[in-house]
């Protein structure tokens, strides 16, 4: 394409990234699994669990439509508090909807948020790892192609703008026409604001 720099080819490949999180997009609704996860290469120190040091902390929603995977949500976010849980839930789930988490007590108030809350446990499977199964399953599914992509490498500075295009990706997995999915990129890519370099570079959470 005759791009004369990394610099610029990587600055596009944000702008593009960007540009897949379409203004005003639907929340997700009905049943939706959420969790949490650590985004990172391997820990060096630190403590193990939801206090894991070294690696970025990135919560997840997933719809289930019976037992298939529906759309899908992530967020980069500070820590596994209550605050913090509430506000990604808040930005990415219509309200009414039914929230299924582990027993993680930042989850403990969300039927107060106008949503149906529901636990699944330890103490309600006979095998842990298929707690929240769909979630997991996307979970590995980033992960891989977190490592098949960028070979397991990339800036927590700029994790936010991989977990837009996954996202996009993911959402529209089933789509027959790849051409109407560059279509759609564009589209949306003129229906945003323009973004400069130290923009995109000052990114808050990314």
């Amino acid at each position: 394409m005759g791009i004369g720099s990394y610099k610029t080819a990587w600055t596009w490949l944000h702008k593009l990234r960007i540009a897949m999180v379409r203004p005003g997009r639907d929340k997700l609704k009905g049943i939706v699994e959420v969790d949490e996860t650590y985004i990172g290469g391997k820990q060096s120190g630190g403590n193990r669990g939801r206090g894991t040091d070294n690696k970025t902390l990135v919560a997840i929603a997933v719809e289930v439509n019976g037992k298939k995977l529906g759309r899908v949500r992530f967020g980069v976010i500070s820590d596994a508090s209550a605050e913090s849980l509430e506000e990604f839930i808040k930005n990415n789930v219509e309200e009414g909807s039914i929230i299924v988490t582990d027993g993680w007590r930042s989850y403990s108030k969300i039927n107060e948020l106008g949503y149906k809350h529901k636990i699944d446990d330890k103490k309600t499977r006979i095998d842990d790892e298929k707690l929240l199964p769909h979630v997991h399953l996307v979970i590995s599914l980033l992960k891989r192609w977190i490592l098949g992509t960028l070979q397991g490498s990339l800036s927590d500075q700029h994790l936010a703008y991989y977990l837009d295009e996954y996202t996009f990706r993911f959402n529209r997995r089933t789509s027959a026409s790849r051409g109407q999915l560059f279509y759609r990129l564009l589209e949306q890519a003129v229906e945003i604001k323009p973004t400069v370099y130290k923009e995109i570079t000052e990114r808050k959470g990314a």
